[in-house]
This record gives C-alpha cells, structure tokens and sequence, in this order.
C-alpha cells in the first residue's frame, strides 16, 4: 500500500491543478465564467429542482375556499404567476429544467460518442471506407435539421427516445466530421508512427494515441452540440411533437401561454427566458472553452 500513495497524490494533485487552472483561465473570461455557473446551476435544478419547487408540475394552486386560481400575476407566494390552468408558474419552470437537461443531455452524449468513433475510424484508416461514409454524412448534414427532425416524428410519433434518435441522427454527422478532421492532421504524428512500429493495434492507437489529441476539440464541439439540442428540443416541444403534457417541457409551455398572451403575459415570458438564458449560457461556456483549448492549448 505505501508503494501506491505517491502515485495516487500524484493523480489528485495533476487533477487539481488541472481544476485551477480551467477556472483560472475561465476567469479571464468574465461572460464564459458566467455562462458555465449559470448552465451549472441548471444543472443543480435538474438533480435537486423537484424537491425544491414549492408545488408540484401539475398541482391546481387554490384560494381558501378551495377555488382554482387562473392567470394570476407574479407575486411573493407566486414569483412567476400562475397560469390558465391553475398551475404555478414557478414551480412548472424548476421542474422542467430536468427534461430540458437530461433529454437533449443523453442525445448529446451518444452522438458525441458515436461520431467520436465513426470519425477517428473515417480519419485514421481513410480509403474507400473514408469516401462512401463520408459522403453519406454528407447527404444527412444536406437536409435541414428541422425538416428532418418533423419527418422522423411524424413516421414514429413523439416520445422521448424518438427526440433522443432525432438528435442523434442530426449531430452524429457533425461530431463524426469534425473528429475526422482532427484524426487527419494527427495520424502521421511521430508518437503514432512509433505505436505504429510498435506493432500496436488500430484500435489501441485510436484510443490511446490520436483520442487523447482530439480531445479539446471534442469538448468544444459537445458543448455546441448541446446547446443546439436543446433549442432543438424546445422548438420541438412548441411545435406540439415533443414531450406530451402535463410534463412542464418549457416549448410547451410556451406554446401553451402563447394563446394567453393578452390575459397572462408572464406564462410565456418566464419559460421563454428560461430557454434564452439557457442556450446562451451554454454558448458562452463552449466559447470560453473554445479559447482555452485553441488559443492557450489544452488544460495541463
């Protein structure tokens, strides 16, 4: 045991000078700094937010005599009104930062990581294989995403691993040619060349030697890809094709408050603004992280 703690406080202090030195260098960056606190905090209210919101998603707010309050305006016991349908406004916002998180959060993930190894397989081996592949890309990236997105739902009908395939099949594509990219210029690197003489496997040089290097702009471009699934899921959502009520999906609620908008403005100011901060926040982020990888070469 005593031959593995050097070791071990090596690990943890790499890791946190790794750590000191992202938020010193994200710091710099005062609208990046903001944006990752703020996506954290949504975050925070996607794991935590149902035991924090006041009222349940669907619970009806009534008066003392048992009466349903509608399109009631903000308040202190209502910070965000209350709807036509007797909801808190608040409370349907909290909540749904969960879905708006996790839904276009696991698409992300399994697109990253299926175009993570479609590109390092087209870049490093090229040939023939290369140009079918990536020509086929190519017709999916030429369809637009939206047009796409309508079609698979009308054909499969909305649910939530139809949104989740949806947006795997629009960004894989684009994680896959950018990955490819990077592979390219990496390949005839001289630590590749070496594993190569080494008699390592492909699989090994992919994953050991070319992955480690395309890292940075892997990061990058899953913040981005993240960011577009989640306008993506919300206009869905607006449209009527995403998450069906009564789950607070907040492009339904903004879609649902749009007909109100004279009565009860703030049922579709709130959940809209939630959105905005959101995706710009999640920009922000991929753009601070864009300058620390490209400008200043990768975190230690």
């Amino acid at each position: 045991m005593p031959l593995l703690r050097p070791s071990r406080l090596t690990r943890l202090q790499r890791w946190q000078r790794t750590q000191a030195s992202f938020w010193r260098q994200m710091a710099q960056r005062p609208l990046s700094l903001i944006g990752t606190l703020i996506v954290l905090g949504f975050i925070f209210l996607a794991i935590f937010g149902p035991m924090l919101a006041p009222y349940r998603y669907d619970e009806f707010i009534r008066d003392e005599e048992n009466r349903r309050l509608t399109r009631v305006a903000p308040s202190w016991e209502h910070p965000f009104g209350i709807d036509k349908d007797s909801r808190d406004v608040f409370s349907r916002v909290i909540w749904g930062a969960r879905g708006i998180i996790t839904l276009p959060g696991a698409a992300t993930a399994l697109s990253v990581a299926l175009g993570t190894m479609l590109g390092l397989a087209l870049g490093y081996y090229g040939g023939l294989f290369d140009e079918i592949i990536s020509r086929a890309l190519d017709s999916l990236l030429s369809i637009p995403a939206l047009v796409l997105a309508l079609v698979a739902l009308g054909i499969l009908g909305p649910s939530p691993l139809t949104i989740i395939l949806v947006v795997v099949l629009l960004y894989t594509p684009i994680v896959a040619r950018v990955i490819r990219s990077a592979t390219l210029n990496l390949r005839a690197s001289g630590y590749v060349e070496a594993a190569r003489l080494r008699g390592e496997s492909g699989i090994y040089i992919l994953f050991s030697e070319i992955l480690p290097g395309v890292l940075p702009a892997l990061i990058v471009e899953a913040a981005l890809r993240f960011s577009y699934a989640i306008f993506l899921v919300a206009s869905l959502g607006f449209l009527g094709l995403g998450v069906q009520p009564p789950s607070p999906d907040w492009g339904k609620m903004v879609e649902e408050a749009s007909g109100e908008y004279a009565n009860a403005p703030w049922a579709l100011y709130f959940p809209a603004a939630a959105i905005a901060l959101l995706v710009i926040s999640v920009n922000l982020m991929a753009d601070g992280l864009r300058r620390i990888f490209r400008h200043e070469g990768s975190l230690p």
